[in-house]
């Protein structure tokens, strides 16, 4: 087993890699770099490499699935920020929201009701994101674009939540272009939410982009890139 300040410089490595990515694009479309923050996927990773992730520099992690993220998280990690971006449960919606310090999934207002319950027992501020079936994919999880606009007008505003911007996953396809009709719809939107001001006054950001697909995403005004791959390597699904 290779040692925590090893895997530390190979994870250091990988995330330069992807930063100069990131900074390539933002450089082809006049974007700053600093308006695009890296999130490293950690999801079915084990503990370890959070740990070397941490020394290497990371601030911002993503997981899956709350189970898989208290096992890491639970134990206190000052100056590291916590994105829970896959589907939550309705059975895990508390717990979701007592260990994480955003949340990408959101597609309910059932889902909002609990997040502030337990954000309000935890004495936090949680930052939400929603998410948005643009690929209209029958796999994918989120609101459909038909129904966002009307959704999002209809939410009342909680003491404990702040509605931070819009999430999406690209189309599956192998091509990254597929997806960018989708991305620019979803910056749209943003925008027309962010201009009425109010409880969208902080209506900001737009998780999308991955490892394959996130000179696309920048170019379409992503603010959050959530990478896995490209920096922790190949997940073992088995």
């Amino acid at each position: 087993m290779i040692s925590i300040d090893t895997r530390a410089k190979e994870l250091s490595a990988n995330a330069l890699r992807v930063k100069m990515r990131i900074a390539e694009a933002c450089a082809h479309c006049r974007r700053d770099p600093r308006s695009v923050k890296l999130v490293w996927v950690s999801k079915m990773h084990p503990i370890s490499d959070v740990e070397a992730a941490i020394q290497a520099g990371a601030t911002e992690f993503g997981e899956n699935k709350v189970q898989e993220a208290q096992r890491k998280f639970n134990t206190p990690r000052p100056g590291v920020t916590l994105h829970v971006i896959g589907p939550v449960q309705s059975n895990k919606w508390t717990k979701a929201a007592k260990i994480a310090d955003w949340i990408h999934s959101v597609d309910s207002l059932d889902a909002l009701k609990k997040y502030q319950a337990a954000s309000y027992d935890s004495k936090k501020t949680l930052d939400v994101l929603f998410q948005v079936n643009t690929s209209q994919e029958a796999t994918k999880s989120g609101l459909e674009m038909k129904d966002v606009e009307a959704f999002l007008l209809s939410l009342p505003p909680f003491l404990n939540i702040r509605y931070r911007g819009l999430m999406t996953i690209g189309v599956n396809s192998g091509n990254p272009e597929d997806s960018r009709k989708g991305f620019a719809w979803l910056r749209q939107m943003r925008d027309r939410m962010q201009f009425r001001g109010g409880i969208f006054s902080q209506f900001t950001e737009l998780s999308i982009g991955m490892t394959d697909d996130l000179e696309i995403a920048i170019a379409e005004g992503s603010t959050l890139i959530r990478v896995g791959t490209a920096i922790f390597g190949a997940r073992d699904y088995t």
